[in-house]
């Protein structure tokens, strides 16, 4: 019985036969009863594993919930827009979001956190920093190449992170280009950069379609830049002082 269950994809009763026909029994269930709670278990089950393939495929990692962000310490952060953008809001708008500021503000924990919600309403999403992008697209296969752009056309929402960490030839520009535009006006794209974008000539030096790239990604766009210092200075600052601190043992 089971083995037959699981050709019919009825994971979750498969698993759980022997337990289900037990307490039917022993609380004397009616069939339509016990019919609505093998439902209830597959449709539970069924999104469960929905949601671990979808996580599966963002490729999240680890990083802190958003409960832990301490919104005092950026000197500038518009935490109205960000828990918008929570609410998932630019999504179904089909609009871009831009994190802009220097390194260490936490721009890639909010944009982790904006995905993972994503993943949690059901939408297919993709998180890639720049350089893996651009790395994955320059192939040689023109055609293993177009199978991969459709692979960043398809999600709800792309995430690209670490935009302007490296620099670039312009050959990557025009690949970069080419996900943007296919994108525009259909799916929402969540952009991190540590450059403004007045600077991102000097990111793709060379490469004529910055302007138009920017004016793709700009666009129906929610674009908010965080100041500050760097999080991850202040944490190993109060280490350092953490360990000055500590009483001298001798051993």
């Amino acid at each position: 019985m089971p083995t037959q269950l699981r050709q019919l994809n009825l994971r979750a009763t498969a698993e759980q036969l022997d337990d289900i026909l037990a307490r039917a029994a022993r609380q004397q269930l009616a069939p339509r009863a016990l019919l609505e709670e093998l439902a209830q278990r597959e449709l539970a089950d069924h999104a469960q594993r929905n949601l671990e393939r979808l996580l599966a495929q963002a490729r999240l990692g680890r990083f802190r919930p958003i409960i832990d962000f301490d919104w005092s310490w950026p000197k500038k952060i518009d935490r109205p827009l960000i828990e918008r953008a929570l609410s998932l809001e630019f999504i179904q708008a089909q609009r871009n979001l831009i994190l802009l500021g220097t390194n260490g503000l936490g721009k890639t924990m909010i944009a982790k956190n904006i995905a993972y919600a994503a993943v949690q309403a059901g939408h297919r999403v993709l998180f890639r920093t720049a350089s893996e992008i651009l790395t994955d697209l320059a192939c040689d296969s023109p055609q293993l190449r177009r199978r991969k752009f459709n692979s960043y056309a398809r999600p709800a929402l792309l995430v690209i992170d670490e935009v302007g960490y490296l620099s670039y030839d312009a050959a990557a520009a025009d690949l970069l280009y080419e996900v943007v535009n296919r994108r525009y006006e259909r799916c929402s794209l969540l952009i991190t950069s540590n450059r403004a974008f007045k600077t991102w000539n000097e990111v793709f030096p060379n490469a004529t379609c910055i302007a138009t790239l920017l004016d793709r990604l700009t666009h129906h766009a929610d674009i908010t830049t965080i100041e500050g210092k760097s999080y991850r200075l202040r944490e190993s600052e109060q280490a350092a002082a953490a360990r000055q601190n500590q009483p001298y043992v001798e051993q």
